[in-house]
């Protein structure tokens, strides 16, 4: 019995099945594409589409533990509840699913929507998986180095009220420690829903001050401008996914991103250490250049 892990070779799939395969598990990755992808010694290539039922079928097939990851698409939903419904079918009882803090909140914003309705599906069907709530990622930024660097300026409408930010590596392994503990399990585990942030909140004028601690040079917040932050996305992205960001940041502006009391300390439980902190992303990013 294994693991399959979905976006499997997406910034944080990628990293839960490295982090899987270094613990010794058996781990299918979900590939759209045969070959395309550098996977670590003794990680299996499944390919498949989550859209394609017969696919997830045989991915489906013998696995254990699901790792259910969706990219952000206009049929993202569709994905998810095919997903779970198809392993349900196959006898899956061990599941993480990757949703995002606030998701019952920002009830405008269509990505945070859509997997609340995917958490509702897991409740309505007591499904026994994992719920994990990320928050904003700190390595977003990396978009948006060369403008910090170039113009002195950090672009991020992030706002005021304050978004503990998470480190992707710190996500994946939560993702990781949960699977295991889900996998290594005599029996299924009940549900649970867990926030993954980072230790420290930060507004637009603050991470603005980290980028100028570590560059040695003035760095000024752009502002909440959201119209501007749209249009600049639209050059890039779909519109449909400009306008969901721009509204995901609307709501970041008004209600922050932070945890309930006592997160941090679960999360550095878990783990056995301290949470990744954005500053040291901030020197990572800086040297890599």
């Amino acid at each position: 019995m294994s693991i399959l892990v979905t976006g499997a070779t997406g910034a944080i799939g990628s990293l839960v099945v490295q982090g899987l395969a270094r613990q010794g598990a058996a781990v299918r990755a979900l590939v759209r594409s045969p070959g395309k992808a550098a996977l670590p010694t003794g990680v299996n290539e499944v390919v498949g589409d989550l859209t394609d039922v017969p696919s997830m079928r045989r991915a489906l097939s013998g696995v254990r533990t699901l790792f259910l990851l969706n990219a952000v698409t206009p049929d993202e939903v569709t994905q998810a509840v095919l997903a779970l419904s198809l392993a349900r079918e196959a006898g899956i009882e061990r599941i993480v699913y990757l949703s995002v803090i606030h998701a019952d909140r920002f009830t405008d914003v269509p990505h945070f929507t859509g997997k609340h309705t995917v958490e509702r599906m897991i409740d309505d069907l007591d499904l026994p998986a994992t719920v994990l709530r990320p928050a904003y990622f700190m390595q977003n930024d990396r978009q948006v180095q060369a403008v910090i660097e170039g113009y002195g300026v950090y672009p991020m409408p992030i706002g005021s009220a304050g978004v503990a930010m998470v480190d992707t590596r710190d996500v994946a392994d939560v993702a990781v420690a949960e699977l295991l503990r889900r996998d290594r399990a005599g029996q299924p585990l009940p549900r649970l829903t867990l926030e993954v942030v980072g230790p420290d909140a930060f507004t637009g004028e603050s991470a603005a001050a980290v980028w100028s601690q570590v560059l040695g040079r003035e760095i000024r917040y752009g502002g909440d401008d959201l119209q501007a932050f749209e249009a600049q996305l639209a050059t890039a992205a779909p519109g449909w996914m400009a306008y969901d960001m721009r509204l995901m940041m609307s709501r970041i502006q008004r209600h922050g991103m932070q945890p309930a009391a006592g997160t941090v300390r679960q999360l550095e439980a878990l783990l056995g250490r301290p949470l990744r902190r954005y500053a040291a992303l901030v020197r990572e990013l800086v040297a890599a250049g």
